[in-house]
């Protein structure tokens, strides 16, 4: 694919504005767009993304819109970079101009509550486009909009298409590699942030270093257990989707997931983090819908459930841990 493609990037939260940054300085013709036109209008203003990525320039001649019609005229991609609880409502807005021929990468992580949907579907689906790839791995937005280096995963089940955007993407700071597993690309993606919130709740409570790499260790063998009864590739789980981005979001101090578990294991109520917070931590609401999908498919995911049960049921973090800690003894492997 050669520089100069038009593309427009979905979504004004850091994973959005880092992804345009990223294209800009690859020398495509991309725009990002803003759900918000007040908040559009105040990114070109300010040409900096305060609210999700401060201390970042925004390049004067990067484009910035409100407008959907703008933001998509004559593009030949588009990357959505959207919270899954918005992601359905803010599609909808999008449908009318977006030419069901046009490719759609999604960068979103998470799963749909209610319908349990994976946000490639959820993006088929709603856009009524067929060309759908997935991107995902160790890449957190303020590292990527400043240039350290970073590798990812760019899934679909057409080859071709994950070619063009590993080309797309591809430069001395950002490395892709391809998948034809997006399933499994996608869950990794989903449930590792449930994993953060449980490595967060084990800092909060002072746990150390050996309790978070077991929780490491046992989250990653939970994702792939899902993953497996979904229909993934095993080799999935051991790459930048399943076990890369796992670490990262558990050890990175730009880590929301693990920030809000932190905070609930210090005590503080879940409800009084999020109001605090200005973007969206995908783990809490991905802890109901991926306990709701192992339920309908009968998969034991043991630290997933006590999760939720910290976040929406009130339990004890310590109490938690310990019941984590006398679960039936059982081989590791088998």
């Amino acid at each position: 694919m050669a520089d100069g493609r038009r593309v427009a990037v979905l979504g004004d939260g850091g994973w959005g504005t880092a992804l345009a940054l990223l294209l800009h300085g690859r020398g495509q013709d991309v725009r990002l767009w803003s759900a918000f036109p007040g908040y559009a209008a105040e990114l070109r203003r300010r040409r900096e993304n305060v609210k999700f990525l401060p201390g970042v320039p925004l390049p004067a001649a990067l484009p910035i819109t409100g407008a959907e019609a703008e933001a998509l005229a004559g593009v030949e991609l588009a990357l959505v970079a959207i919270p899954t609880r918005y992601l359905r409502s803010t599609l909808r807005r999008l449908r009318p101009v977006v030419p069901q021929h046009l490719p759609i990468v999604s960068g979103t992580k998470g799963l749909e509550i209610g319908t349990l949907k994976r946000p490639s579907e959820v993006v088929a689906e709603v856009l009524r486009v067929r060309r759908v790839a997935a991107v995902s791995g160790p890449s957190h937005a303020e590292e990527v909009a400043r240039g350290l280096p970073a590798s990812v995963v760019v899934a679909s089940r057409w080859r071709r298409l994950a070619e063009e955007v590993q080309e797309l993407l591809s430069g001395p700071t950002f490395r892709v590699y391809t998948s034809t597993d997006v399933v499994g690309v996608e869950l990794g993606a989903a449930v590792k942030n449930i994993i953060a919130v449980a490595a967060g709740i084990s800092d909060g409570l002072g746990l150390g270093d050996n309790a978070k790499a077991a929780l490491l260790t046992r989250g990653l063998a939970e994702i792939a257990r899902l993953g497996l009864a979904l229909g993934a590739q095993p080799k999935t789980f051991a790459g930048l989707s399943g076990i890369g981005d796992l670490i990262t979001t558990c050890i990175s101090p730009y880590g929301r997931n693990r920030a809000v578990g932190e905070a609930v294991g210090r005590g503080k109520p879940l409800a009084e983090v999020l109001t605090g917070m200005v973007m969206v931590a995908e783990g809490v609401d991905a802890s109901r819908a991926v306990r709701a999908l192992a339920r309908r498919v009968g998969v034991e995911m043991p630290i997933t459930e006590q999760v939720y049960q910290v976040l929406f049921r009130g339990k004890d973090p310590l109490r938690a841990v310990t019941d984590l800690m006398l679960r039936r003894p059982r081989p590791e492997h088998g």
